[in-house]
């Protein structure tokens, strides 16, 4: 699938995000473009056991990524909830 600059998604991103999304396999997923294959890949996944900070240590200091986070969190009501960021 092309994106409007031309760029294309690999099919393993979407899976992935899905099974994020929809099963909560992973904690976070790291995306990356490949500039020889002119798409967007899979750099890395997170298991659900791991944190932010692993999160954080898994990106390259000096190379451009994008993620999704899923960030689990109690309410001031103590209802456990979850949201999945993008990370530009």
């Amino acid at each position: 699938a092309n994106s409007a600059s031309g760029m294309a998604v690999h099919d393993d991103c979407k899976l992935r995000f899905q099974e994020l999304k929809a099963k909560r396999n992973y904690r976070f997923i790291v995306f990356k473009i490949d500039e020889k294959a002119q798409q967007v890949t899979v750099d890395k996944v997170g298991q659900p056991t791991e944190s932010y900070d692993d999160f954080t240590a898994c990106l390259p200091p000096n190379e451009c990524r994008y993620a999704v986070f899923d960030f689990d969190f109690v309410t001031e009501e103590h209802c456990q909830k979850s949201k999945i960021f993008f990370i530009a």
